[in-house]
């Protein structure tokens, strides 16, 4: 599976991005899919996740309702919805798939696509 992250870029506080993961290969599907980030100088931390079937998520608890995973297997994408951005959100965000129930720590996930960075100015 190859990944690609797209949808970074600069975004005043308050605002709002949604990044997209877009994967290769017919069985996208059967792989849960995680969002994770690093800030520099700080270790990669988990933000979101989802199930292959999308049902079922999973947030970090900064979150805290302002971001939103989901997915379309039509089309091979998983999107992070992220609104409400503050400057501690500045980050790299990276996806990552995984052909078990999902999880919220990077060890267990399978492949990874390249980052996307998210800059939030104050």
């Amino acid at each position: 599976v190859q990944l690609q992250a797209s949808g970074g870029g600069l975004v005043q506080a308050r605002g709002s991005l949604r990044l997209s993961c877009s994967a290769s290969g017919r069985t996208f599907g059967s792989y849960s899919m995680g969002w994770f980030r690093q800030a520099p100088g700080k270790a990669r931390e988990f933000v979101a996740a989802i199930s292959g079937g999308g049902i079922n998520t999973r947030y970090a608890g900064f979150v805290k309702g302002r971001f939103t995973v989901s997915r379309d297997n039509a089309r091979n994408t998983v999107y992070l919805q992220m609104n409400s951005l503050k400057p501690e959100d500045t980050a790299v965000y990276c996806c990552a798939a995984r052909g078990r129930w999902y999880s919220s720590s990077a060890d267990e996930y399978d492949y990874w696509g390249q980052g996307t960075l998210v800059t939030v100015s104050s």
